[in-house]
């Protein structure tokens, strides 16, 4: 770093995004992006958009916020547009955490929290996870914290029933409690049923995954109106022009097209069951993943030295070094053929 980097940020860990390695044609199941295209309406209309970029896009969202209230049926003024989840979570830890409110989230989760968290500079605790690795919900209620709950946690898969979550936001009236749906598509109930009932709800989607839009980054989020106008905030304080033409136009097109989106939903759920059998026929233990990736690790072979021996044979997955799961891998559903090819590879090693 320079001698000119901030004090305040010098002793900061970056979040570590997967690996984009350029080397060789890889089967990439480590960043749990869809192995299905955008619909074609997303990507006609992003190709339309595409000639008015001489143009500052709609700061308000304006048409694609009309068709997302109209989808899920919320008013314009409950529904926020940006740049990718990850933002919005960011605005969530800038708006409701600071020196007297602190973050709260568990000890194995999605690895931005921490990063925001101290991007932020406010003080986090990380509440640890069972032992098999499920969130013991009693441990959030009543904790006088603004609360990141992903659901289904990442890395594991593993989700919370609606009514836990609900006694998670019950109980913390006076906090904020944040739910990420990232994979919510892929079989949990949604907590958006109760963003009309709390108002220190807010919940965060993303289309990256199960609208096949990771490339395009665009997240949105559900609360009640004076959360989502403290969440405006902080966006028309950052850039209020996030969310660029072709990106709102894709998310438009992917919103129209919701026959594609659940047909996709439907064969990821069906090859992740696939995959799941195939995994513990060779002796993985793989945990009741919801979402479209599968958590996985194997007895005879540590974490790390699959996840190398797997890139060797041009496959990659998600391998983290946090001692509670170094012995895991995550791996992404893919394609059909590219599970099938997985299966085979790790024969050849076991």
């Amino acid at each position: 770093m320079s001698r000119f980097f901030s004090e305040k940020y010098r002793l900061l860990v970056p979040y570590v995004p997967g690996e984009q390695p350029q080397d060789r044609n890889y089967v990439k199941l480590n960043t749990n992006e869809s192995p299905f295209p955008p619909s074609p309406f997303a990507q006609n209309f992003a190709r339309r958009a595409a000639g008015d970029l001489q143009l500052y896009s709609d700061p308000d969202c304006k048409a694609l916020k009309s068709l997302a209230s109209e989808k899920f049926g919320f008013p314009e003024d409950q529904i926020i547009f940006t740049n990718s989840s990850d933002e919005l979570l960011n605005f969530a830890f800038m708006a409701f955490c600071d020196g007297k409110t602190p973050a709260a989230f568990p000890d194995v989760t999605y690895g931005f929290y921490p990063v925001f968290s101290k991007l932020c500079g406010v003080d986090y605790t990380e509440i640890p996870l069972k032992n098999d690795f499920t969130i013991n919900v009693n441990d959030y209620v009543g904790i006088k914290k603004t609360i990141f709950i992903a659901n289904p946690n990442a890395p594991t898969g593993l989700s919370l029933p609606l009514s836990e979550i609900e006694k998670i936001v019950s109980s913390n009236r006076d906090n904020v409690v944040v739910i990420d749906e990232a994979y919510v598509d892929y079989g949990t109930e949604s907590a958006i049923k109760l963003v009309n009932k709390y108002d220190n709800l807010l919940v965060c989607r993303t289309f990256s995954k199960s609208r096949s839009l990771a490339g395009a980054r665009l997240g949105f989020g559900f609360a009640c109106k004076e959360l989502i106008s403290d969440l405006e905030t902080i966006r028309y304080s950052t850039n209020p022009y996030n969310v660029n033409r072709m990106t709102m136009a894709a998310g438009i097109g992917a919103l129209y097209d919701e026959e594609y989106f659940e047909n996709n939903c439907k064969e990821i759920i069906k090859t992740r069951e696939y995959t799941k059998k195939e995994l513990e026929r060779l002796g993985f233990f793989v945990t009741d993943s919801a979402a479209n990736f599968l958590f996985a690790s194997h007895d005879k072979i540590g974490g790390k030295e699959l996840y190398l021996k797997l890139k060797e044979k041009g496959i990659l997955i998600r391998h983290f070094d946090l001692p509670r799961i170094e012995n895991f891998n995550r791996i992404t559903v893919g394609a059909k053929e590219d599970m099938a090819f997985l299966i085979k590879t790790l024969e050849e090693i076991l």
